[in-house]
């Protein structure tokens, strides 16, 4: 067993990371292709970030996809999980909740700019603690800026509670290429259309349509950085053709998805 693997491991690496002094600190790792990091939760903010590699982040609200160019603020207490799609080179910062209390106040995807991704790099070398007043204090309180203005992305998938509606998103999610509509579902459920789209809106916040959608996005995420061909993909999810994907692909991040990883 690797030792990273091993329970009291990953306890000492929580427990070192909660315990430390300094109210923002950098955390490096890099982690082998389908690395999984079990659930947990931290003592303190988290931005899950990589320079390298896509992750897979599933919390207790959502589940994300994440690409170099994007990261995931965890707030403190929020149980998540970790899968890594190909090599992947965590760059985490940890920030405590005293710290910056007007922070982002819930668990989202968000952009990351290039100064930021500079900011981080240079923060997993400060030296721990820093001390107040310091150049490596006035690194970190930049960061602290930035992460408040950080741009809210769509990359999370939000799952109903209802039990109906919960049937249909796993079976979508096993089976992305089937295009029934809500009318199909609600027949083989006995359940009127209305009432399904009615709570479909109320517990995810999307359509119907606009979540089998956002579905598919995050699976292609997952697809082509995995390797995959675009045209494969696009199949695969169901669109009559690479184009016709590439469009939906366009529409969501204002770019074609050899551009989107490319500049990953």
């Amino acid at each position: 067993m690797d030792p990273f693997r091993k329970p009291e491991a990953m306890a000492k690496i929580l427990k070192d990371i909660d315990e430390a002094p300094s109210p923002i600190t950098g955390k490096a790792t890099d982690y082998p292709a389908g690395w999984q990091i079990e659930p947990h939760a931290h003592t303190k903010h988290q931005l899950i970030y990589a320079v390298r590699g896509v992750m897979v982040v599933q919390a207790e609200t959502g589940r994300w996809v994440v690409p170099p160019t994007r990261a995931i603020w965890m707030v403190a207490g929020m149980t998540h999980a970790i899968g890594c799609i190909g090599e992947v080179h965590m760059r985490s910062l940890m920030v405590a909740p005293t710290a910056a209390p007007r922070l982002l106040d819930k668990t989202q995807a968000v952009g990351i700019s290039p100064l930021l991704r500079e900011l981080i790099r240079a923060a997993m070398v400060l030296p721990q603690p820093y001390v107040a007043g310091t150049r490596d204090d006035r690194v970190m309180q930049l960061i602290l800026d930035e992460i408040r203005v950080l741009p809210v992305l769509p990359l999370s998938l939000q799952m109903p509670s209802d039990p109906r509606l919960l049937r249909i998103c796993k079976l979508l999610q096993q089976q992305l290429d089937d295009c029934s509509t809500m009318a199909d579902w609600a027949r083989r459920l006995a359940v009127d259309v209305k009432t399904i789209q009615r709570l479909f809106v109320k517990q995810t916040g999307m359509t119907f349509g606009q979540w089998r959608q956002q579905a598919r996005l995050l699976r292609a995420l997952e697809l082509l950085a995995a390797g995959d061909k675009v045209i494969d993909v696009a199949l695969a999810l169901g669109y009559d053709s690479p184009s016709a994907f590439a469009s939906m692909f366009r529409k969501q991040f204002d770019q074609t998805p050899s551009q989107f990883f490319a500049e990953s």
